[in-house]
């Protein structure tokens, strides 16, 4: 059996890059992305299909020190992505954190870095902010360690060495059939790509707050024969003062939010949709297990 197939969780503190670098590997947009970190709150999965080899990556949310129950539902799923992973990718700005301390720093982290023995590929991101010498005595440094199977410096944006990335991974991958059907590039549905949609466009127009304190949930998704496809989703905030940010004076910062995520929307599902947003509060949703349940954090666990 010559083909490969296996699971590569993409780890790394918030804003390092993790979905930048999924969407690359993907050659698509998958996940989400903004300037904003903790923009990913969920694993991701993205499958990429190849005559003689399957991966399938598992973008995570950044690593954190949890404050409120929902950051604790991100952490379960970067150490749960981490479990599951037949290669682990760590990413690291090696403008934010130069010598990858203040990712491998993290208690929980090191001690399942250290724990679990399956290949480790270190990458040195957004290498374009950074003078070729830093990069160089980085990588000394680093290779001296003998932990990582290979460090690669890469700028995920640029897309410079995606393909050393891709190569490393391949020759890492274990031998085995693959998981997915060919033509399956994710494993979510379609009404979880447009809620991430809206989240980014959220993301994108709102400041301070605002985006943190904010959940999508799509609750309704029909498609129409010769009309465009009906998507009616819930904005849930925190406070009615969050609500009147959101829809704006006389509405027309949600009719902007609406135009834009819309524009996303057709373009991710390749055909004319009709939007309707709707903003509700829901007071500490962030800390209520069954809001979080509803919104999808609260799978069951293998």
């Amino acid at each position: 059996m010559d083909h490969k197939a296996g699971y590569v969780g993409i780890i790394g503190l918030p804003n390092s890059g993790k979905s930048t670098l999924l969407n690359a590997l993907l050659g698509q947009k998958l996940s989400i992305v903004t300037e904003k970190p903790q923009t990913t709150r969920k694993r991701i999965l993205g499958i990429l299909s190849e005559k003689d080899y399957q991966i399938i990556f598992l973008d995570t949310p950044g690593i954190l020190m949890p404050t409120y129950l929902l950051q604790e539902k991100m952490m379960e799923a970067v150490i749960q992505s981490m479990k599951d992973a037949d290669i682990l990718v760590l990413i690291v700005d090696i403008a934010a954190d130069p010598g990858g301390e203040k990712l491998t720093n993290q208690k929980v982290i090191s001690n399942l870095l250290n724990k679990l023995k399956l290949p480790k590929i270190l990458l040195l991101n957004k290498i374009d902010l950074s003078t070729q010498e830093q990069v160089r005595l980085l990588i000394t440094k680093l290779e001296a360690m003998k932990k990582f199977y290979k460090v690669i410096p890469i700028s995920a944006l640029m897309g410079h060495n995606i393909f050393e990335v891709l190569n490393s991974i391949i020759e890492n991958l274990p031998k085995h059939p693959k998981y997915y059907p060919d033509d399956i590039a994710a494993e979510e549905n379609e009404r979880f790509f447009v809620s991430e949609i809206i989240r980014e466009k959220i993301f994108e127009l709102y400041k301070e707050e605002i985006p943190y304190s904010t959940e999508v949930l799509v609750i309704d998704f029909k498609e129409r024969d010769k009309k465009k496809d009906f998507i009616q989703a819930e904005i849930y905030v925190e406070k009615e003062s969050q609500k009147g940010i959101i829809i704006g004076k006389q509405g027309l910062t949600i009719k902007k939010l609406g135009e834009v995520a819309r524009t996303s929307i057709e373009d991710f599902l390749q055909r004319e949709v009709y939007l309707d947003l709707r903003v509700k509060v829901k007071s500490r949703w962030r800390s209520d297990e069954k809001m979080l349940r509803q919104f999808g954090y609260s799978k069951d666990k293998d």
